[in-house]
């Protein structure tokens, strides 16, 4: 095999860059600004992003000697597939790699704002030395979340990851994605005890009856969740999305927190990234965390392996 340059714009863990080295793979970590990677991206015959980098179809067209593009994560919306694909180019991305992660950072939340934990953690650095039984009483109006009914928008990998978890607080858990109609959630270990099947329902169903609603789908050029979606879910709902920013309209969801219709939210991915809205950072029913759901060690080290594996698969053939 002749030499491959690979950039690795977004980075790669050090487990995959060294298992591509390895393999003869020649692996630049030095971030291109978006705007220079149509000047240095021809040197290169692939190369890995995550969410920062786009691929668009004006650079595919200025990268001749491009074979694959990798994203380490699982959407592709910063990428034009099927452009790169009618190229002759092979996407490849990790749908495996963080869904366990991306799942826990969403329980986190769930919990944050079932506690008021957001909250309280924010005040009691300021006055839980002076206004401590007040805190104690502000915050102490939590929800307990086994017997709740959790809704998950979105079944894949990441939902059904999320949906292992709330079994094991004793949540119900109704579902809908459009591509699986039945999913088999077994336990967190992956062993089949107490495993359950479980069919996926319409859209409205989950509306109507989760009291904790969670996003897990790809980037659909809007939102999916608006004014209209919200009025149809109980009084009291918990929404959380760490899938793609804009899947809640942010100026009905503020709206909805104001009422109350909203009980809290948890958010890790924005409308305008990389600076969200100041009204949706200040908001005293928001858990906030700055778009960190596949970033753990355990997930960054398997999105590296997964996309070496993939990449060196693919150069092999």
């Amino acid at each position: 095999m002749s030499e491959i340059r690979l950039l690795a714009n977004d980075g790669i863990d050090d487990i995959g860059k060294s298992m591509l080295e390895k393999e003869g793979f020649v692996i630049d970590t030095a971030r291109i600004l978006q705007e220079e990677l149509p000047v240095k991206l021809p040197a290169y015959q692939g190369i890995i992003v995550r969410s920062a980098t786009e691929v668009r179809k004006s650079l595919i067209d200025q990268c001749p000697g491009l074979k694959v593009i990798a994203r380490g994560g699982v959407g592709l919306d910063n990428i034009d597939v099927e452009y790169a694909q009618s190229k002759g180019i092979a996407v490849i991305n990790t749908p495996a790699a963080s869904s366990e992660s991306v799942a826990e950072l969403v329980f986190a939340h769930i919990l944050m704002i079932a506690r008021f934990l957001h909250q309280s953690n924010r005040a009691m650095p300021v006055s839980g030395n002076t206004d401590f039984t007040k805190l104690k009483k502000a915050y102490s109006g939590g929800i307990e979340l086994k017997g709740k009914t959790l809704g998950i928008i979105g079944f894949g990998r990441i939902g059904q990851a999320l949906g292992r978890i709330a079994r094991g607080f004793g949540m119900h858990i109704i579902a809908v994605d459009p591509y699986i109609n039945v999913a088999e959630l077994s336990g967190r270990t992956g062993d089949a005890s107490g495993k359950v099947v479980l069919h996926t329902v319409p859209l409205d169903e989950v509306l109507h009856k989760s009291d904790v609603i969670s996003l897990h789908v790809p980037g659909t050029g809007g939102p999916l969740i608006s004014h209209a979606e919200i009025e149809q879910m109980k009084d009291g709902v918990i929404l959380i999305n760490a899938a793609r920013g804009g899947a809640i309209d942010e100026s009905a969801l503020l709206g909805s927190l104001n009422t109350g219709k909203v009980f809290g939210a948890g958010l890790d991915v924005f409308e305008n990234e990389p600076t969200p809205s100041s009204e949706i950072l200040s908001h005293p029913r928001i858990s906030l965390s700055p778009h960190i759901g596949g970033s753990t060690e355990q997930a960054q080290a398997n999105i590296g392996i997964e996309l070496a594996n993939k990449i060196i698969e693919l150069f092999r053939k």
